[in-house]
């Protein structure tokens, strides 16, 4: 039988402590409520991108539609990290195969 209920130690080290902020999104106050490690990463993009976190914060709330910002801004995290991950694969050393011949070094026989 399996058993799906987690060990109390194990739930304890995954809980994250939700941090609910004020922000001004056009001329309107609202709270936002996100874990500390979103916030977190939400400032260290903010910073790699040299913007402002209000803008980042703005323009997410553009694009989010009908989604509730917390969860559009989780959404966005997500996905910057994980395109920073495919770009890190991307970048890594193609197999001979997959290297276009224009790139490959040709070395002629002694």
């Amino acid at each position: 039988m399996h058993n799906s209920s987690l060990n109390p130690e194990t739930a304890s080290d995954m809980k994250s402590a939700i941090v609910k902020r004020s922000v001004e999104l056009n001329g309107h106050k609202t709270s936002v409520s996100l874990e500390d490690e979103f916030w977190s990463g939400l400032r260290q993009i903010a910073a790699t991108q040299k913007i402002p976190l209000p803008d980042l914060l703005r323009s997410i709330d553009a694009e989010r539609g009908l989604a509730n910002l917390s969860s559009a801004i989780r959404v966005f995290v997500l996905s910057h990290y994980r395109e920073q991950a495919a770009a890190r694969a991307a970048a890594r050393v193609l197999p001979q195969d997959l290297t276009p011949a224009s790139a490959r070094k040709i070395n002629p026989s002694p």
